[in-house]
């Protein structure tokens, strides 16, 4: 696994949106928090494919490949931030020279939703480490939750060092609009609690490890078993750590949801990996529908052999607790606590 280099004060971050851009609307927060880049110490560099939103996107596949391709490859920028994920990230992936990437200075992609498109390929298919966690506009410069603000204190570390971070206390149910109130932040309501899926609801606690890969279900589950990202693969390349693969639903139904989680068992998904993390759901399309989200995680993946955790700090539901895309992890989880540590060997 190649790390990038540590983001540290005097680094640049490139901005680019390869999904959803940001609209008029959105402006003002969007400034707000480039700013507090900035304010951090970091060189921010603005990409054409980002202040607009037209169709879902933020410009045309191609010019936003060319872009993304270009920050990639630009050994001046250390890291790409884009605004939010969106719906259309997975037609850059033929647009993009994966090979070229292969032999080229890593550099950190950071984000999640539909970000993870694209950053659980270059973990997969190019090597190189990406960072799951709160995307930029969620980022207020005040925002100052312990998962959050873990988020530059993993991009910082260098190679060979670890990082535990806890589960939350607690998440929040319903997003922020900023385009009515640029200045939100958080609001953590409800209480958190990670569980692990058992046939007879009677465990407690778990332990497993592995190099973690993972991301947003409603596309993670699409490209699975093809070549952008197949995970019995990466297992054999990874053989000696194995895998930790984490998921999270935003916007499909539980019977959506579980045809895809069935694709993916069909392909060997599971079987390719020593523990499984399910973040909290965060389809509205889930509400008062007789199937949950639990219900259709044990119908379909009750019978693995290895561990499944749900209700986890990943997704849509925030807080996000920042994972490293390919970092060996060991997720630990005793009397309804959790810890995950992770190590960039």
């Amino acid at each position: 696994m190649r790390y990038p280099s540590p983001l540290v004060p005097g680094c640049t971050i490139a901005v680019t949106a390869l999904s959803a851009g940001v609209s008029e609307d959105f402006h003002v927060r969007l400034d707000l928090v480039i700013q507090g880049l900035r304010d951090r110490g970091f060189k921010v560099l603005e990409g054409h494919c980002l202040r607009e939103n037209a169709g879902h996107v933020s410009a045309p596949a191609p010019m936003r490949a060319k872009e993304l391709m270009a920050f990639l490859l630009d050994d001046r920028v250390d890291a790409i931030l884009p605004p939010w994920g969106g719906e259309l990230a997975m037609e850059l992936l033929p647009l993009l020279d994966l090979n070229l990437l292969r032999h080229a200075k890593p550099k950190w992609l950071i984000g999640f939703s539909d970000i993870s498109t694209i950053s659980s390929v270059l973990t997969a298919r190019c090597g190189w480490a990406s960072l799951h966690c709160a995307n930029l506009m969620q980022l207020h410069p005040a925002v100052a939750d312990p998962l959050n603000s873990a988020i530059f204190s993993l991009l910082s570390l260098p190679a060979g060092e670890s990082l535990t971070l806890q589960q939350s206390s607690c998440y929040e149910v319903a997003s922020a609009n900023y385009a009515k109130d640029p200045e939100a932040q958080f609001a953590f309501t409800q209480p958190t609690q990670w569980t692990v899926l058992s046939a007879n609801d009677t465990a407690e606690s778990v332990v497993f490890s592995g190099r973690l890969i993972g991301g947003c279900l409603d596309t993670m589950g699409l490209i699975s078993g093809t070549e952008y990202l197949n995970l019995p693969q990466m297992k054999a390349q990874y053989a000696q750590d194995g895998l930790i693969l984490f998921l999270e639903n935003a916007e499909l139904s539980p019977t959506a949801m579980a045809r895809v989680l069935m694709a993916m068992k069909f392909n060997g998904v599971f079987d390719a990996v020593n523990g499984v993390m399910f973040g909290r759901d965060g389809s509205p399309l889930s509400h008062g529908k007789s199937l949950s989200h639990s219900q259709v995680i044990q119908q379909v993946l009750g019978d693995l052999s290895v561990p499944v955790i749900l209700d986890a700090d990943i997704g849509h539901l925030a807080p996000n607790m920042p994972l490293m895309n390919g970092a060996v992890a060991e997720v630990q989880m005793t009397n309804g606590k959790a810890w995950v540590q992770q190590t960039l060997r």
